[in-house]
């Protein structure tokens, strides 16, 4: 890949029904549905819901070896409405439904972490699975997920990125000793760090075995509405800056067909740097792409030396409607008077009409830079671009221990140009704390979360920004505010309210999935830094929501199991009661709060 000039990754063909993956096939896009796929009436037309929305590609799950029959029965109704869409079948367990659904459908994907338990078994069921699939022309996903690696695999590495990318080899080593090349990859995780970590990994290990894949993105249990929006974006966004990915799903615990919008939205954002003026820049020594440490900054006025990104918000326009619960670290009011707003908010000002105050300190542009010298303040804030950082601007940062830079990009592929910036100053062993700034002009404010996650994302996973700024010109401050901190949060960088790991529902969901998200959130949602996952069945359950403090959990028809981490504390719960039982289970445990 190259680290500052977008272009998509090289991937070998893929072909599934009448729409290829791979190669120079445009990135797919692709939901699951979540009714019973026993229900051929309700399957077909959320299918065609889909379809009709833009899904290239369709999934259901298919937990034995009748429903994987009854996928072809599916795909005839279809056929018969004109409808050619390739299905896939979602397999977890049961090797004989992988088989059955292999002779039904264009593709299977098959979970290596619960397919076989050794790799004898492994070998045999493999092996005799991928003859079925060459004779019935049928494409596989070998989908590894961070919370369902093998017991095997989980003593030899725990639940670790290279454990994930040491399973999915496996499987992979097997198909080219089969010369088995209709294959696509997917490695998910629910923490956009150990995801977008894992696929780098991934893509280095194939590369270097001279295999070249095509990979399906995605951030599992990312949620509903605006978090699940910015935690896809965030995980997906920060692979596709990378030109990985070559179809992608973005998870919502919503209607399968309302996936369908935001991942295009997605996709075209990123594509739009294609043919972008070229940047020239080198890594910075002994940087290391697959590592999810933070750059070094010096601590400067309780910004940087690794404490928690702030949030800086624009309020130019004199707005001044807050979220309370929230609140931004610092407003900058550009050329008001600082006099005119209280002492107990941090103030930017710009440099012209700064005053000597506690809470206010002086905000420059690049063409002032000389004039930082002459402000005596414990901090100073100077907006620049990759072409600002020249050889005295870098002499100026590095002496100035005051200085704290608000690094912006007007560069088509603003992405590779902040990171061309970055590694400039960590090259030159510049330490100054930065803020990652960027301008938007959005009206849709799905499209301004898509967006800005996306740019904001790639670099906090990158490891880089002691801080954040977001400024959208034709949008209310306080819904860029929400975003900054939803962003922190799906970075893992900054937690400032409630993570829901929530699954997006399939065939397999014992409950009404939406309705008991809005039930956990209400009693919940005050509950800041704790992780609660809500899961339709116990398949992913336990595992995807690995790492959440408390969890709800679908284990049959009108009944949850409610953990404690990885621990079930209650079984088999009425469902009409499990709600207000997790917040007492939470209550027990001391985390809850009024």
């Amino acid at each position: 890949m190259d680290y500052f000039n977008y272009t998509r990754r090289k991937s070998s063909v893929v072909y599934i029904g009448d729409t290829p993956l791979g190669g120079c096939h445009p990135i797919r896009i692709q939901s699951m549905a979540n009714v019973s796929t026993m229900d051929t009436k309700a399957s077909v037309q959320q299918a065609i819901r889909m379809i009709e929305a833009g899904a290239e590609y369709v999934r259901f799950t298919a937990q034995g070896e009748r429903e994987a029959q009854n996928l072809g029965v599916i795909r005839k109704a279809l056929n018969e409405q004109g409808y050619t869409t390739p299905l896939v079948a979602d397999i977890h367990f049961n090797a004989k439904a992988a088989d059955a659904a292999a002779r039904e459908v264009e593709k299977v994907r098959i979970n290596p972490g619960n397919y076989a338990p050794d790799p004898e078994m492994i070998r045999q069921r493999f092996t005799s699975f991928l003859a079925l699939c060459k004779t019935h022309k049928t494409a596989i996903r070998i989908g590894v997920n961070h919370g369902s690696l093998s017991g095997r695999i989980m003593n030899q590495y725990g639940d670790t990125p290279e454990g994930m990318v040491a399973s999915c080899m496996e499987f992979l080593r097997i198909c080219r000793e089969e010369n088995f090349t209709n294959v696509v990859i997917s490695i998910k995780a629910s923490n956009t760090v150990v995801m977008v970590k894992t696929v780098r990994l991934l893509v280095e290990v194939m590369e270097a075995g001279d295999m070249h894949y095509p990979l399906h993105l995605g951030v599992t249990e990312a949620g509903d509405g605006e978090d699940g929006r910015i935690k896809s974006a965030v995980g997906i966004g920060a692979l596709l800056s990378d030109g990985i990915g070559d179809t992608i799903r973005v998870s919502l615990s919503e209607d399968p067909e309302a996936e369908i919008p935001v991942a295009r939205k997605l996709v075209e954002y990123i594509q739009e740097r294609e043919g972008h003026e070229p940047i020239t820049a080198s890594l910075a020594p002994d940087y290391n792409p697959l590592s999810v440490d933070r750059r070094i900054s010096r601590p400067t006025h309780g910004i940087g030396g690794g404490g928690h990104p702030v949030v800086i918000s624009d309020r130019r326009n004199g707005d001044l409607e807050f979220n309370y619960a929230s609140p931004p670290d610092y407003i900058y009011i550009g050329k008001e008077d600082p006099d005119n707003f209280p002492g107990t908010v941090n103030l930017l000002v710009d440099s012209l009409s700064w005053k000597p105050r506690p809470n206010a300190f002086p905000y420059f542009i690049a063409s002032e830079i000389d004039e930082l010298k002459d402000f005596d303040t414990p901090l100073k804030f100077i907006r620049l671009t990759l072409n600002d950082l020249n050889g005295k601007a870098l002499d100026v940062l590095c002496k100035d221990k005051s200085a704290v830079v608000i690094l912006s990009a007007h560069h088509r592929n603003g992405v590779g140009a902040m990171r061309a910036a970055i590694h400039q100053l960590m090259t030159a062993g510049c330490d100054v704390p930065l803020i990652l700034h960027r301008d938007y002009n959005e009206t849709d404010i799905e499209f301004l979360q898509l967006k800005s996650a996306a740019d904001f994302g790639t670099l906090f996973l990158d490891g880089f920004g002691d801080g954040i700024m977001l400024h959208n010109e034709n949008g209310e401050a306080i819904v860029s505010d929400n975003i900054m901190f939803g962003i922190l949060q799906a970075t893992r960088m900054r937690i400032s309210k409630t993570e829901y790991i929530s699954c997006p529902g399939c065939g397999r969901t014992l409950y009404d999935l939406q309705t008991t998200i809005a039930r956990v959130k209400k009693a919940t949602s005050h509950l800041k830094g704790l992780k609660i996952g809500i899961m339709g069945c116990i398949v992913n359950g336990p595992g995807e929501m690995a790492d959440a403090d408390y969890g709800y959990v679908g284990s049959g028809r009108g009944k949850i199991d409610l953990y404690k981490g990885k621990t079930c504390i209650h079984k088999n719960i009425p469902e009409l009661e499990a709600v207000e039982r997790l917040v007492q289970l939470i209550k027990d445990n001391g985390d809850w709060k009024e």
